[in-house]
């Protein structure tokens, strides 16, 4: 993991180049066992200037009261954020990568203006035909790929805490569906519940889960 302050640099050479509506696009939730993937898409105006902004990093690297305050303000100053949220039942049909590009296509096509060029942590998106890049470690060295995994973080997390309500007991609040032993130990002894996928393991050695 890189551990260091994301900067515009990508930003600005595209903005050079005469892209005025770029757009950072990140997602999390793909290693859970449990509920969506989400990816959000944020567009951020030039040379804004905040104080907030020193405090941006990857989403991972913040504690959530840091994701809690950043995203506020992300939401406030940004030209447009969009989300996309694919749960887990087309993730056991798609596949968590068929899912993950779907995510963050329907976090783009909620972008008002739309965007004219893509900053995608990892991959690029042939579903789209905007002009793009995909940047290796994108969360922890753009800008806006880094405000975009903020904003993804802290609306699945939201979602976890809520949905904990409707299903007790098995501690999805505190480990937001990730492998955790306690999120374990709560499978083994209740099963999986609606939420859980199960194309992966170990739901799927519990349910006898094939394709």
């Amino acid at each position: 993991m890189i551990r260091q302050k994301p900067s515009f640099a990508e930003e600005k050479l595209l903005r050079k180049q005469g892209y005025r509506l770029v757009a950072g696009v990140d997602e999390v939730g793909r290693g859970a066992l449990m509920g969506p993937v989400v990816a959000a898409a944020v567009i951020l105006p030039e040379n804004f200037k905040s104080s907030w902004k020193s405090n941006v990093r990857d989403s991972k690297q913040l504690s959530p009261q840091v994701r809690e305050y950043l995203y506020d303000f992300i939401k406030e100053e940004a030209v447009s954020v969009g989300i996309g949220s694919i749960p887990s039942e087309v993730i056991d049909k798609l596949g968590i990568a068929r899912a993950t590009r779907l995510a963050m296509v329907a976090a783009i096509e909620q972008l008002e203006p739309p965007p004219q060029f893509l900053l995608i942590d990892y991959i690029r998106l042939a579903e789209i035909s905007l002009p793009q890049k995909g940047i290796k470690f994108g969360d922890s060295l753009c800008f806006s790929i880094a405000c975009a995994s903020i904003i993804a973080k802290v609306t699945r997390d939201r979602w976890a805490i809520e949905i904990d309500r409707d299903y007790p007991g098995y501690g999805f609040a505190e480990h937001k569906g990730y492998g955790t032993e306690g999120h374990m130990k709560c499978l083994r002894v209740k099963g999986p519940c609606p939420l859980h996928r199960r194309s992966f393991r170990p739901v799927s050695e519990l349910v006898g889960y094939s394709r």
